[in-house]
């Protein structure tokens, strides 16, 4: 597995760096899987996504913030969930092996995953920059493993997640790239602006060819010796 501190393969710096997030770009959008796993376990879409606000909030953090870095193990945070699911909706559910089941089923989004691999055949440096828990990472390999890029940066690796300014000097490093020159596509929008804040460009993923597109327009003008316009 790549180190998220590794240097590129080239010794030679890459014209630009493309970072993909995973899930809901390189993954099916994500409010179509919580309305999957909504309807599969008899579990109301509103109250699953209010427990896990709430158990972030108890630890200083967002609905997933606890896992991401993590704050907790995905077992102690499920029956957290749990109980909150239970205090505050009198629902009694069981969410154990919660990552197995929310990626059961869960589709790639092949489409994507062909235009990174084109941008990367065009001599693009392309990395994963992914807000993970630990216990997902089998999950994420099956999907899109390492040989796909030429950097794997997930934050439980780094104790750090976008859209904080640390997760994206460290990516830019690692790409052997100043910020102007990365581009971060994402499905969140406050990762988007915090990629921007820290002088990337971003592409807020809505479909793979509206996202290739736009990714395309930069790394033209970046191959073309050109300075791509500067990030908003």
């Amino acid at each position: 597995m790549s180190s998220p501190l590794s240097s590129p393969a080239s010794a030679a710096a890459p014209p630009f760096a493309v970072w993909t997030d995973f899930g809901g770009v390189l993954t099916q959008p994500v409010d179509t899987t919580f309305r999957e796993f909504s309807t599969r376990y008899g579990i109301p879409l509103h109250a699953l996504k209010e427990s896990m606000r709430l158990v972030g909030e108890a630890h200083g953090t967002d609905s997933m913030g606890v896992l991401d870095i993590p704050l907790l193990d995905e077992d102690t945070w499920a029956k957290e969930v749990e109980a909150e699911l239970e205090r505050t909706f009198g629902l009694e559910c069981d969410l154990s092996d919660f990552g197995d089941r929310w990626f059961a089923g869960r589709p790639a989004n092949r489409a994507w995953a062909a235009h990174l691999a084109a941008f990367r055949a065009s001599g693009a440096f392309v990395g994963l920059l992914s807000n993970l828990p630990p216990s997902w990472e089998r999950h994420r390999a099956a999907v899109a493993d390492d040989s796909r890029f030429d950097a794997v940066v997930c934050s439980h690796r780094v104790g750090t997640r976008k859209p904080e300014p640390e997760m994206f000097r460290l990516a830019a490093r690692l790409a052997g790239v100043e910020p102007q020159a990365c581009v971060l596509v994402d499905d969140v929008e406050k990762n988007t602006e915090g990629a921007r804040e820290a002088g990337w460009h971003a592409v807020l993923f809505r479909d793979a060819e509206q996202a290739a597109r736009e990714v395309g327009e930069l790394l033209r003008q970046a191959l073309d010796g050109a300075a791509p316009v500067p990030a908003p």
